[in-house]
């Protein structure tokens, strides 16, 4: 395990809580997580693999000419795309680890996008995830390769960053943060709990009082949220009991709390501690500690392309030579859409071949075809 100063650490994660009630704060929470991490700049961005498309929502000392530049013409051209897509909610990777630096150097994103800017590699999590699109935070570094380091620096603050961003997606809409825990809370469309100590109820919104009655997932028991699963209910009195012993540590265990075993929805609670930086002010009124967070999220499905990937261990490289070929036949073609050379393209599509047992472009969307139920 690597050294750290927690009291640093305890820093970032408050900023980082403060951002996911003001949206405006994650510039500098960024900023805190990627001088934590080693790296020189952090592009917050989602990547969608049905047309390419890529926008930036939040960016630390990144260049605004070449983050339009990727969101305009190069994000098409990522060859670490759609396998990064496919990647595992919360798991810290490497731009190499999809592509290997030699082959990344044959690419025209390399020669005209990253060689440019003196970029040498990023670690990139995923933060959030449908079946074709993603959301990611990527942290690049300059000149340099990534120290050995880095990956466990930036592990210890994605539990944090997950949640962070969870409960940011409720707010999107709101427009006072002083506001975020109180006069919206009956617009969002999970239950919220303002909690006091011992997991004491002082308010709850439309959407959490028809819980509490349902009492299916969470009940009031003494005047306190308790989960009704018994698992769930130790898991979520051991983050209150955190918070109010101030041990981060201890809060940080869990990045949601699963409540249910239903196949067709997800459903979790997210403990938001209220005790620290400017969330002290959306709970002071109440006298609250924290904001639990319930609601179900419908698990991605799986794409024919992932499953194909998964199945016959595809690189990314593969993979996205496969993506192609659903859009087109004609290899110069596909070179030119992926910025490779026809050569790498053969390559690519002859490996596919051997791996997934068929024979030509033909074949292979015929077992594409097959894996999406057509």
């Amino acid at each position: 395990m690597i050294g750290f100063d927690a009291e640093l650490l305890s820093a970032i994660i408050s900023c980082i809580y403060d951002a996911a009630l003001d949206p405006r704060l994650w510039p500098e929470a960024m900023r805190r997580v990627c001088e934590f991490a080693g790296g020189a700049s952090a592009v917050m961005f989602w990547h969608d693999i049905a047309d390419s498309g890529s926008d930036a929502v939040h960016a630390y000392n990144s260049d605004p000419h070449w983050t339009r530049l990727y969101n305009e013409t190069y994000a098409p051209l990522n060859p670490i795309f759609p396998a990064a897509t496919f990647q595992r909610v919360g798991s810290v990777m490497a731009g190499t680890d999809y592509v290997p630096a030699a082959e990344m150097r044959e690419t025209r994103f390399y020669r005209e996008w990253l060689a440019p800017q003196g970029l040498t590699d990023a670690l990139g999590v995923a933060l959030e995830r449908e079946a074709t699109r993603a959301v990611f935070l990527t942290i690049q570094w300059h000149g340099r390769e990534i120290d050995g380091e880095a990956r466990e620096r930036l592990g210890l603050l994605v539990p944090h960053l997950l949640k962070a961003v969870a409960i940011g997606r409720l707010f999107l809409r709101q427009q006072s943060r002083e506001a975020a825990l109180t006069d919206t809370l009956d617009h969002v469309e999970a239950g919220v709990f303002l909690v006091g100590g011992g997991g004491r109820i002082v308010l709850a919104n439309a959407r959490g009082q028809e819980m509490l009655a349902d009492a299916t997932l969470v009940a009031e028991r003494g005047g306190a949220l308790r989960a009704v699963a018994a698992e769930a209910d130790r898991a979520l009195l051991d983050s209150l009991r955190a918070l109010q012993d101030r041990d981060a540590r201890g809060a940080a265990r869990r990045v949601a709390i699963q409540l249910s075993d239903d196949p067709e929805r997800n459903w979790t609670a997210s403990v938001l501690p209220l005790t620290d930086g400017n969330r002290r002010k959306a709970g002071s009124a109440y006298e609250a500690v924290a904001a639990v967070f319930v609601r179900g999220s419908s698990l991605a499905d799986k794409t024919p392309l992932e499953t194909l990937m998964q199945l016959y261990r595809l690189t990314a490289g593969e993979i996205r030579v496969v993506a192609a070929v659903l859009r087109t036949d004609r290899l110069d073609d596909i070179a030119a859409a992926l910025g490779i050379s026809r050569a790498t393209v053969k390559t690519h599509l002859n490996r596919v071949y051997r791996k997934c047992g068929v024979t030509g472009q033909g074949g292979l969307i015929r077992l594409v075809s097959e894996l999406a139920g057509g």
